[in-house]
């Protein structure tokens, strides 16, 4: 009996509510719940910030429920959370064994296990450690065994520090279960907030700026046991009538590899749409266009294309992060400008709902790479017209033909569909593209609470450029992201008016860049940097400035057509926009050692 009801787990979601308005299912500590409750061992509970849980109110369950085991999920802009919290339990009489996980806590171990040398980090999909924790307390098993952590020394007081040491983690390959516990998401629709679920892990790829280590190459999860949790999910689902019926795939790759990789995916479309769902998620621009295959190919993946559409896909997000193709080498992207530009081509044709990623500006870029992307973001030759009445085979072939593509071009500009406009490279601890920066001569402090380093630019007028650029995204995220949330639970006519208000926004954020264009062309190297960056200042002054009306009116314009939850959020956001002064950064926090 003592086994079933010991030990007592907290799984604890961490989260910023003034950057981030709208909550998302928190599937983190949902599957870790799954994993844990499988063993038979002990008692769980969630906890997740997002649904009005405040770091006293975890403390206070803390202090309450005496937990055995908490597990803290920690991903960017949360360190001082983290810290904040395990600092408490760590001060405990008889602390916790505290595990940390995401994708923050994959980036700082060294520096988490210096400051907690009892803490256990998950260094990537968190169910088999979990697992393994649960049988760690019971004695099973020792703490080397634990699959996937990072540790120093014994978790429970009494023994001396060692050294950092780490277990063999799990294969995506080898996990074909990772489904959540649902115990939240009635909560998070309640809060107006977004469903989520995973149905594979990793990708098929390694960008150079993405830190590879916690996610792992690419695997499908077993399509056949989604049946049931989908249907679990409509029924809470039937409780939320307000709330538009979308699943939010959050795999980094949806269609994946091999040569069941279509029937795979169009399965999985097959499943959910029966179930009575839309749904989005995310993929590689290679499964549109790929170089290295051949006409019947490309014929078949479009026939595909129509397949998931019909099926519910809602929308898609590629990362096509470049129209340049040596930014694109730079990237290891294993994609060219040109195929960029064919893929987004036919991806409208076909009538598949898109959303890019776009890095504007990275550490290594020269002006010449810039003019180009700034050329590639304005092109109107990309996004065509739906055209259903045409066959696959008539739009495989037709894109790469520039008379049909002048007469089917709808003339919007490309970064009317870039998600979030004029992102900056990361380097993040641990990727290869940091690595690059470092050799340059580039880096510059760690900032260990974002996982990342600072770096200069190889040119300092872009490096103006973007740190300006990461002012102007900070001044406008929780309006967009709010508005960006409220697109994913609306449906018809509201939904259309809150995209009308990003692109808005979008086209301010162009014109930013084309500004800072000629800023840039009409300064030398040798030029004075505090003198560019007043004068690329008092244009950020007057385009958030000419802003302001459109996007008041506009929002003011939407407010009442939502439902009185959504409306009072966005109008929050609204005010708060319309009241918030100066430039400043969400995340600037100090450097290590500053």
């Amino acid at each position: 009996m003592i086994r079933l009801l010991r030990p007592r787990m907290l799984l604890v979601a961490l989260y910023h509510p003034e950057w981030f308005p709208l909550p998302r299912f928190p599937l983190a500590i949902s599957d870790l719940a799954r994993a844990a409750r499988a063993t038979l061992l002990g008692q769980i509970r969630l906890m997740d910030m997002q649904l009005g849980v405040t770091l006293p109110d975890v403390r206070a369950t803390v202090d309450l429920w005496q937990p055995d085991i908490v597990g803290v999920s920690a991903t960017f802009g949360q360190h001082d959370l983290m810290v904040n919290l395990i600092d408490h339990l760590s001060a405990l009489p008889t602390p916790p064994l505290v595990v940390a996980g995401g994708s923050l806590t994959a980036r700082n171990e060294g520096l988490l296990l210096d400051r907690y040398p009892n803490l256990l980090v998950a260094r990537g999909a968190g169910e088999p450690t979990i697992a393994d924790v649960l049988s760690h307390y019971h004695g099973d098993l020792r703490l080397p065994e634990i699959r996937g952590i990072g540790y120093r020394g014994a978790p429970r007081g009494g023994g001396l520090a060692i050294a950092r040491q780490r277990t063999m983690g799990v294969t995506n390959r080898a996990q074909t279960d990772f489904l959540p516990e649902l115990d939240l998401l009635d909560a998070t629709l309640d809060h107006r907030g977004v469903a989520q679920l995973e149905a594979s892990r990793g990708c098929t790829n390694f960008c150079s700026f993405c830190p590879r280590g916690h996610k792992g190459t690419w695997a499908g999860g077993n399509t056949d046991r989604l049946d049931w949790i989908i249907k679990e999910m409509g029924e809470v689902f039937d409780r939320h009538p307000e709330v538009s019926r979308t699943l939010y795939l959050v795999d980094e790759e949806a269609i994946g590899a091999g040569p069941d990789a279509a029937g795979r995916v169009k399965t999985l479309a097959e499943t959910i749409h029966a179930a009575g769902f839309h749904w989005e998620s995310s993929c590689r621009v290679d499964q549109v266009v790929d170089p290295t295959r051949d006409r019947t190919w490309h014929v078949e993946r479009a026939d595909m294309w129509r397949h998931l559409v019909a099926h519910g896909l809602r929308r898609m997000l590629f990362g096509v992060e470049s129209g340049v193709t040596s930014i694109l080498e730079r990237f290891n992207k294993e994609t060219t400008g040109e195929q960029n530009a064919l893929a987004i081509r036919t991806l409208s044709a076909l009538g598949v709902p898109t959303r890019f990623t776009y890095i504007t500006f990275d550490q290594l870029m020269n002006a010449s790479e810039l003019t180009e992307t700034h050329r590639f973001q304005a092109r109107t030759d990309l996004l065509l017209q739906p055209l259903p009445q045409l066959s696959v085979a008539d739009i495989i072939d037709g894109v790469r033909d520039d008379a049909f593509v002048a007469e089917h071009s709808t003339g919007r500009p490309f970064y009317t569909a870039i998600s979030y406009m004029l992102v900056s490279m990361e380097c993040l601890t641990g990727a290869a593209y940091t690595r690059r920066v470092q050799t340059v001569g580039l880096a510059g402090a760690a900032r260990p609470s974002l996982g990342r380093i600072d770096a200069r630019f190889a040119d300092w007028r872009i490096g103006v450029c973007s740190r300006n650029a990461q002012l102007w995204i900070d001044r406008h995220f929780a309006l967009d992201y709010t508005l960006k949330s409220l697109e994913k639970i609306l449906d018809g006519g509201p939904r259309h008016h809150v995209r009308h208000a990003r692109v808005i926004m979008k086209d301010a954020a162009f014109t930013l860049l084309t500004a800072m264009l000629t800023l840039i062309d009409t300064t030398s190297v040798n030029g004075v940097a505090e003198d560019f960056e007043h004068r690329l200042r008092n244009v950020m002054d007057e385009q958030l400035a000419a802003l302001d009306t459109p996007m008041s009116s506009t929002v003011e314009a939407l407010i009442p057509q939502l439902p009185a939850d959504s409306a009072a959020v966005l109008q929050h956001e609204l005010h708060r926009w319309q009241h918030t002064e100066g430039w400043r950064l969400i995340n600037a926090a100090e450097a290590c050692g500053a």
